[in-house]
């Protein structure tokens, strides 16, 4: 009869300290949007609100884009979810800078 033991005793292949899911990446992906969306008003103040009211639809794209970063700096940086996150925001506001200074033209 054969032995079961070594079967019984084999290990799981994945390590403890990986992610189960993308959850914490879209959810650091979402929070620096909002962030980001924050900067200009406390940079310049309401008037920011009336430059909104014309290009909100190229500041809502960013908002899906900026999840999907958030996940895919998540699933990159597995074991390091203080430097996804980290890498997620400064991502996320330079693209949402990038895209503000095109419209406004500086």
């Amino acid at each position: 009869m054969q032995n079961v033991t070594p079967m019984l005793a084999r290990k799981d292949e994945r390590t403890p300290d990986e992610p189960r899911s993308s959850l914490p990446g879209g959810v650091f992906g979402f929070l620096s949007y909002w962030c980001a969306l924050a900067i200009p008003f406390m940079l310049y103040g309401s008037n920011t609100l009336f430059f909104f009211l014309y290009t909100w639809p190229f500041f809502l794209a960013l908002l899906p884009v900026s999840v999907l970063i958030g996940i895919v700096l998540s699933l990159m940086i597995r074991t390091h979810l203080f430097w996804s996150g980290i890498a997620t925001a400064m991502v996320v506001i330079c693209l949402f800078w990038l895209l503000f200074s095109f419209l406004s033209g500086w």
